[in-house]
């Protein structure tokens, strides 16, 4: 059948398959436990099917991730979209909280968004598409903004949402890359998580370590994202 596959023995009934389908699957299992919990063997079995089936609609679990951030970035590219005839300060509102609220919904999800290659290697992360690259350059320049200060403010936007919501991912619980067993090779120290590490030779951030916990990064995002915006409007201005 070709867009359903045959339960295994006492299993599940089998899904109506479709990439949507196993795309959005494959986003609820990163939200879940992260790229690196997710497999093709999973992904089928909690659909219900054989995993030699996936491959009717994915070629493996490169482009299956690259189906994700590409759904994930279509609803950036959407909301841009509306915000294309707002005054330029609108705008870039628009496209940082846009990107944000991917951070904020899937934390786990978007490091791909983050570090995986862009559509061409001159675009920046996490604005890594060409529609929402072309979307953000349209809408400055219409608004005024010349071709070098349009650049110039998706190039510090990149930046500055990168820098901002790949600290919070992390802070929520993504990894920053692939998770590694650590080697157990003789004497080797073998590290016990930063819940148990010893702050003897860190006395200020053990004195400290309350206030380091704490999550800020709801006013951190605002209070950069204003300065970011005087700073772009001061351009203009010149």
């Amino acid at each position: 059948m070709a867009e359903h596959d045959s339960p295994r023995r006492g299993g599940p009934a089998p899904a109506r398959l479709s990439r949507d389908l196993i795309v959005g699957t494959a986003l609820e299992q990163i939200d879940r436990s992260g790229p690196q919990g997710l497999s093709m063997r999973s992904l089928a079995q909690e659909l219900g099917v054989e995993a030699m089936s996936l491959y009717r609609y994915v070629h493996g679990k490169e482009d299956l991730l690259e189906g994700v951030v590409a759904s994930l970035m279509s609803d950036l590219t959407s909301h841009l979209q509306e915000a294309e005839g707002e005054h330029w300060q609108v705008f870039l509102q628009t496209v940082a909280h846009s990107v944000r609220q991917i951070a904020t919904d899937h934390p786990k999800a978007f490091p791909l968004v983050a570090t995986r290659h862009p559509a061409a290697p001159w675009l920046r992360p996490p604005l890594r598409s060409v529609e929402v690259v072309n979307t953000f350059l349209t809408a400055l320049t219409r608004g005024g903004f010349s071709d070098t200060l349009a650049v110039n403010a998706y190039r510090a936007f990149s930046s500055f949402l990168l820098g901002q919501l790949l600290l919070q991912s992390v802070v929520r619980g993504a990894e920053a890359g692939p998770a590694e067993e650590p080697l157990d090779e003789g004497g080797a120290v073998i590290p016990e998580g930063d819940g148990s590490m010893s702050l003897d030779s860190a006395p200020e951030v053990r004195r400290l370590r309350a206030l380091l916990s704490e999550d800020r990064s709801d006013e951190e995002f605002e209070i950069s994202l204003e300065a970011l915006l005087d700073r772009i409007s001061r351009d203009v201005s010149q």
